[in-house]
Parts: structure tokens; sequence; C-alpha cells
């Protein structure tokens, strides 16, 4: 999109010789994500996030954020999701966007009050962390639906490096994709944060009304909260391009989801939930 993606004049130093050239960087402005439902009759509003992203598939990030949180659990309960605020009045994207929840959805208000748990720097222990997931309905995946072989996830590895058309003129991006047992690729987004890539790829799901068991795979590490997303959004497998941190590991394992990481060069290694990929 071309708001994604901008010029810049810079100096490129080789050697000690400067030389005058563009560049390409990847636009980073803030998302603000409010939250508009039926409490008693009555309309509520609430701001409930604001994350720094790549605009473009706002709409997804947003659902996806939300269904991550335990919010929402289908599209069927969106009245509508749609830029806000003055430059949307005049027909443009903006930094706002406004979910509209149907009559009849309840929302748990304290759970949009609480600080959220994810953040890596927020201080709550990986403990308080796993126990956190218990309050918005978290259940361990389920065995069967999702098997795929090791040669498909080597081939998909190299497929998906190289559908990234952002990082590619950039540098500076982060992917998620979401592919079936066979290795094909349903869909892929690209953000400056590897969460928002995330929930976009966990919203375009959502709208999809896709239920049938699939695998995402991540440019960068694992986290415990591209964990949790996988598994807020039904998916059993993560593949990662980099190292899992310890608590994405015991999420894995606690919550039966496969856990694939450093998939490179036709290597990868499985640190849970190895039932779902075949060897031969």
């Amino acid at each position: 999109m071309a708001d994604s993606i901008i010029s810049a004049e810079i100096l490129s130093v080789s050697r000690a010789e400067l030389t005058p050239r563009q560049d390409q960087l990847a636009v980073e402005e803030p998302l603000e994500i409010r939250l508009h439902y039926f409490l008693d009759g009555q309309l509520e509003r609430r701001n409930i996030a604001i994350t720094m992203r790549t605009p473009g598939h706002d709409r997804e990030l947003a659902l996806g954020f939300l269904a991550a949180e335990g919010i929402i659990q289908s599209a069927a309960q969106v009245q509508a999701c749609e830029h806000s605020g003055a430059e949307a009045l005049k027909g443009n994207n903006s930094n706002v966007i406004k979910v509209t929840l149907k009559p009849g959805v309840e929302v748990d208000i304290g759970r949009l009050e609480r600080n959220f748990y994810t953040s890596s720097s927020c201080g709550v222990c990986g403990k308080a962390s796993l126990e956190a997931l218990e309050t918005i309905g978290a259940l361990a995946a389920a065995d069967g639906g999702f098997t795929i072989s090791a040669g498909t996830l080597h081939r998909l590895t190299g497929e998906l490096a190289g559908s990234q058309t952002w990082f590619r003129q950039t540098g500076g991006l982060h992917a998620a994709a979401l592919f079936d047992e066979n290795g094909a690729s349903l869909c892929l987004r690209e953000d400056v944060g590897r969460h928002n890539a995330m929930d976009k790829v966990c919203g375009y799901r959502l709208l999809q009304s896709q239920r049938r068991k699939l695998g995402v795979f991540v440019s960068g590490r694992a986290s415990f909260e591209l964990m949790q997303k996988a598994l807020m959004s039904g998916l059993p497998l993560l593949a990662a391009v980099g190292a899992p941190s310890s608590l994405a590991v015991q999420f894995a394992i606690e919550y039966n989801l496969t856990l694939v990481g450093f998939m490179r060069d036709h290597h990868f290694n499985i640190y849970a939930g190895e039932k779902r990929i075949a060897l031969q």
C-alpha cells in the first residue's frame, strides 16, 4: 500500500565515500482501537489500546487483537469496524479505528481495564501470565485435525521469505502468514511490529470465518504473546524463523500447541507438539 512505505534521501557510506541515494522506509504510525458496545441498552465507548503499526489491514489488526484478548470470538459479534475521526470523514484512512459490537454481546469491563500482561516489560511473572489466560477462556488445543510434513515446512520457509515484498524493499518489517497442511499460503501480512502482523492474519482468519486448522509462520522469534494469539485464534502450530522464549515453550507444552523454531537452511527445532509434524 502506498502509505505503508515512504522514500527518504540518505547518504550511503562505503569505504569513507559518501553517495546520496534514496532509501525505502517502513511507515510507523499509532493506531488507536476504540470499542463501542451495548450495556443495559446503552451504548458504551472505551479506548482500549494504542499500538505502533504499519498502516494497512487495520480492520484485521483490530479484530485480531480483540480475539486474542478474548473479547470477541467471531466476526458475527461485530456490527461495524471502520476508521474514525477527521481523516475518515474526508474518505481517508485514519489512525483511529472503531469496533462496534452487536447488541447482546457481553463485554467483561474488568478485562478491558486490566494492564495487558502480554507486554515483555510489564514485570508479571510467567506463572501469573499463564494463569491469567484462564480468565479469557483459553483452552488447550485439541489433538488431531492438523499434520504437516517436515519437507513441506522446509519448502514453506523459502516461499514465505520470498513473498515478503515490503521487507525486501525496506529490510524493516516482520511478517506472519497462515498456511494449510499442504503448505499453501492463505494470507501473509507485514508490519513493523511482530504482534501486529500476527493480529492482522488472525483478523483475516476471523473475517473469513475460517475454522479449519491452520499453521502460522512468523519471521522473527516466538514469544509468549504470539503463542497466546495463536491459541486464541485456533492455530495449533506456530513456526518461527528465530528462537522461542522459555515462556513460549512452556506455553506450548501447557496448551498442547506445536512450536517450531530456527526454521532455516533445511533445519528446524521442535520445542513442543512433535505429533503434528510427519518426518516422512
